[in-house]
C-alpha cells in the first residue's frame, strides 16, 4: 500500500487532535475513493458524451449567467 504526507493548516490540525478517537487516515482515505469514483464517472461520461467544446464553454456561460441572475435578485 501506497503513503502519502498531508499538509494541514495549524488551526485544522488542533481541531482534529480534539477528536482523537477518530481515524483521519481513514477518513482521507475514503475522501480519496470518493473523489476517485466521481472523476472516473465525469471520465466516463465526457467520453460517451457528443458535445463540442464550444458546446460546453456555451452551456457553461450560461449556466454562470443564470446562477449569477439568481443569486443577485
Amino acid at each position: 500500500m501506497g503513503n502519502i504526507t498531508l499538509s494541514i493548516p495549524d488551526e485544522i490540525h488542533k481541531d482534529m487532535r480534539n477528536f482523537s478517537e477518530v481515524k483521519w487516515s481513514e477518513v482521507a482515505r475514503k475522501a480519496i475513493i470518493e473523489k476517485l469514483e466521481a472523476l472516473r464517472l465525469a471520465e466516463s461520461l465526457a467520453k460517451k458524451s457528443k458535445l463540442t467544446e464550444k458546446d460546453i464553454k456555451e452551456f457553461t456561460r450560461r449556466i454562470k449567467r443564470e446562477a449569477t441572475q439568481r443569486f443577485l435578485a
